[in-house]
């Protein structure tokens, strides 16, 4: 028997758990085969589309978060730095720039090897946590692309913890 070889015995679709969040948070969401969907989420900067993949060879149900900046060519460069910066801080999922779109991305993939089923909570936490990257970094993002600052300077000024209440 080869890798991959074997059945899963997955009971159900994992793309279905995310439509179930989806629709219990009243998101609207596409679904445009079984094992894909799309879902609108409003943030507070700006909204993002999230779309999840079941990618049955690898029993990996992938996500990825996009948000509406277009990197021009001039600041790629910066940009990569910043991703690269980005990256280092983060426990689990990544920044991407997709060069040829010049579109920054978070993605992240759930393993579910061995026919094992998402739980509701493990869905959540998936797209919590794009969702909180996105919402982190994203005027970090805009300082290098539309202030053009440089990636330290820009992960300095729009991110930091606040301590205390006023």
């Amino acid at each position: 028997m080869h890798l991959g070889e074997w059945e899963s015995g997955r009971q159900s679709n994992p793309v279905d758990m995310i439509e179930l969040v989806a629709a219990t948070r009243d998101w609207s969401f596409e679904r445009p085969c079984d094992d894909e969907i799309a879902v609108s989420v409003r943030g507070v900067w700006t909204d993002y589309s999230v779309s999840f993949s079941w990618m049955e060879a690898v029993e990996a149900l992938h996500l990825g978060c996009a948000f509406s900046m277009k990197v021009p060519a001039r600041r790629e460069t910066e940009v990569l730095r910043l991703l690269a910066r980005i990256n280092e801080q983060l426990v689990f999922g990544h920044f991407d720039l997709w060069a040829s779109e010049g579109a920054i991305m978070f993605r992240h993939a759930l393993l579910l090897c061995g026919g094992a089923e998402p739980t509701r909570e493990q869905a959540e936490r998936l797209l919590a946590s794009a969702l909180e990257a996105c919402e982190r970094y994203y005027q970090a993002f805009q300082f290098v692309v539309w202030a053009d600052k440089d990636a330290a300077s820009a992960l300095s000024c729009a991110v930091f913890d606040t301590v205390g209440n006023a």
